[in-house]
């Protein structure tokens, strides 16, 4: 039912697809990768999939016997064109559960989907890794869940937390949404063509009690003039966002937070009081 190398490549030459560097496209062609990224994902049967750039279906006929439904998206129409059959070929007791929706994921909304997703797990270009998590996750509040498959120096800032070197705006802003961790490496030789990048996976969790405490957006403005220049202080950091220095440092001690402190020793619930402050 899975895809082994030459499986990947029979398909590939027959859609004349060449991976390109500009949709970050790197199949996986390891059947053992793709059950173990469905493991740690922990799907219960009711769950509904939600997969990112599905590609050539590696990942997709591995998910598709673990969850209640599948939705795929994929922004080249060749590779969309083609997943429903590959399903149809290799699964086609459980080809029912998939839905293909053609679409650029940092411009997909709840309505584009045939079904409410509840988790996401997917293989994700490097270069939009990030955007693709935070737009998600705002924009499908049914998503509880999730584990996606990043570039290694990614998945380290996606789970840092506060005073980890590589901790920085997308630590907080994915903690804004959910409680996330390293879930393990991955090795280049899974993919095809080979990248020049180590890839790992990342977990995470909603948590919706910290959301209903802050605007996301007066949040997120907050956080990026935080960490716009690490070497300063909150107080002078924040100087340009609060419209002074002065006014910064008052509104950091009433939020309970030293003026003198830099950005990357705070908590995503410290800046949430930060913001919070009037």
């Amino acid at each position: 039912m899975l895809l082994g190398p030459a499986d990947v490549r029979r398909l590939a030459a027959e859609l004349d697809i060449r991976p390109t560097k500009k949709l970050g496209q790197n199949f996986v062609h390891d059947p053992n990768t793709v059950r173990r990224i469905v493991t740690v994902a922990e799907l219960t049967p009711d769950d509904v999939v939600l997969e990112v750039g599905p590609g050539l279906g590696s990942l997709t006929l591995a998910l598709l016997p673990a969850c209640r439904a599948l939705v795929a998206v994929e922004i080249d129409p060749v590779l969309a064109a083609r997943l429903p059959r590959t399903a149809l070929e290799r699964a086609p007791e459980l080809a029912d559960r998939l839905h293909v929706v053609l679409a650029d994921a940092m411009r997909v909304q709840a309505a584009d989907l045939p079904v409410a997703p509840t988790a996401l797990v997917a293989n994700l270009p490097y270069n939009v890794a990030v955007p693709v998590v935070l737009h998600l996750m705002a924009e499908l509040p049914s998503l509880t869940k999730g584990l996606v498959m990043v570039q290694a120096e990614v998945a380290d800032r996606m789970a840092a937390g506060p005073g980890s070197k590589v901790y920085g705006v997308p630590s907080v802003k994915l903690a804004w949404y959910a409680d996330a961790r390293r879930a393990g490496p991955v090795p280049r030789s899974v993919f095809w063509p080979v990248p020049n990048v180590d890839s790992a996976l990342v977990a995470f969790k909603r948590r919706p009690e910290l959301m209903s405490t802050v605007d996301r957006r007066a949040l997120f403005t907050l956080v990026d003039a935080a960490f716009a220049q690490r070497r300063k202080t909150m107080r002078a950091a924040l100087s340009g966002w609060a419209g002074s220095a002065v006014e910064a440092e008052r509104r950091l001690v009433a939020a309970g937070v030293d003026p003198g402190i830099r950005g990357e020793q705070l908590s995503v619930e410290d800046f949430a009081r930060i913001a919070a402050t009037v």
